[in-house]
């Protein structure tokens, strides 16, 4: 998905939060129909019946029927299959979207006139009911586009991604293979030794947003200060997201043209980052200390980047048992706890090898993914792998 940044006059910029107002309110009704069905009870209305009932509702309120119908109904469209891929355990339950949070909407049957560049750098885009809008023209826009969307973020910038489906990184067909141990200090250790940090907010960036939270904790709520402070705190926040989403791109993409097999512990996230807060009858112990955790984890884009090496490399990415990766040797196979002698440094007590503590890990991913590779049939890691169909060879008569 090719993304870009939008350049809304103000005028423009009211037009595209309508829109993004419309797409959340048609959201907010197909959430609210289907969040009151319960198995045996009858079935909540499907995609065509909403697109029927959303007719009805544009003529009655004339302040929906000024949006464009488009918008609307593909809002209608990606709730549907928002409902499919959970139902089909691939996604969760699409749930309520809030006003500033998650603003976008959809745009299908585009075409080539829809699209225009203007100069090197700076290109338009047709947007229904509000008419050319810049943009800037950063990357290559790929062919065949048919549908965008539009969006803002908390720190107030818009946004144009245009859908297109890339190509996979095709394999380089050498037979390497990586073990990468992700963590918390380290963000990616490699089994080849090297070690991957996320880059986050320089130390002049990090006093400043302790600044603005300090001032945001004494603003009085619903001010124009603390609007200003938050906004202020959201540019700084979205800075670093974008360090850790460009990081995840590169390091992807690099893992994905370098080995042909690249495996990974199997985590669960979503578990290891919930909170430990408890309930009031059963406190939580170490929350303070769990959230930093929880934190650290996050900014690091563990899930992230399993997704976008799924994304590149398909079917070459294997995920391991994340059991004992830690306290085994990569040496011997001895699995020691006090072999860890802290977070940085492994000493086997039985057969001597030191390395740090995360690569030694990130070789137990990679000799975990060779057996898995053997098991599948593949050649043994190290090797090329032969692409060409085999041929029976035949005695010349």
């Amino acid at each position: 998905m090719s993304r870009f940044r939008l350049q809304p006059t103000p005028a423009q910029e009211r037009a595209l939060l309508e829109h993004c107002g419309h797409a959340r309110f048609v959201w907010n009704l197909a959430v609210e129909q289907h969040a009151h069905w319960r198995p045996g009870r009858k079935a909540a209305p499907g995609f065509t019946e909403q697109c029927r009932q959303l007719t009805q509702a544009r003529a009655a309120n004339p302040w929906l029927a000024t949006g464009s119908v488009i918008v609307q109904q593909q809002a209608l469209k990606d709730f549907a299959q928002a409902m499919a891929n959970f139902f089909g355990r691939t996604h969760r339950r699409p749930t309520w979207r809030s006003r500033g949070r998650a603003e976008g909407f959809r745009i299908v049957a585009v075409n080539s006139t829809d699209l225009r560049r203007v100069s090197r750098k700076v290109g338009e885009v047709r947007v229904l009911k509000v008419g050319w809008v810049r943009f800037r023209w950063s990357r290559a826009v790929a062919d065949g586009v048919k549908s965008y969307r539009g969006s803002r973020d908390r720190a107030g910038r818009w946004h144009v991604a245009f859908a297109v489906a890339p190509a996979p990184i095709p394999a380089p067909d050498t037979g390497a293979a990586v073990g990468v141990d992700r963590g918390v200090a380290v963000s990616a250790a490699l089994s080849s030794g090297e070690l991957l940090c996320v880059p986050t907010l320089r130390d002049g960036e990090k006093a400043r947003l302790l600044r603005l939270q300090r001032k945001l904790a004494r603003a009085q709520r619903g001010s124009n200060r603390r609007g200003k402070v938050k906004k202020a705190i959201a540019k700084l926040k979205a800075r670093e997201s974008d360090r850790r989403k460009d990081w995840v791109e590169k390091t992807s993409t690099r893992l994905a043209r370098e080995f042909d097999v690249i495996g990974v512990e199997d985590l669960k996230i979503s578990n290891m980052t919930r909170s430990a807060r408890g309930t009031m009858d059963a406190p939580g112990r170490g929350v303070r200390q769990k959230a930093g955790l929880n934190r650290g984890i996050l900014a690091n884009g563990w899930g992230l980047l399993v997704t976008r090496l799924d994304h590149k490399a398909p079917g070459r990415v294997l995920k391991v048992d994340p059991r004992f990766t830690s306290q085994r040797c990569s040496a011997c196979g001895t699995v020691d706890r006090e072999a860890r002698e802290s977070q940085a440094v492994f000493r086997c007590r039985s057969c001597g090898f030191a390395c740090n503590a995360d690569v030694n890990a990130a070789l137990n991913i990679r000799l975990a993914a060779g057996h898995a590779v053997t098991a599948r049939g593949g050649p043994p890691l190290g090797e090329p792998v032969n692409r060409e169909p085999q041929r029976d060879l035949l005695p010349v008569r």
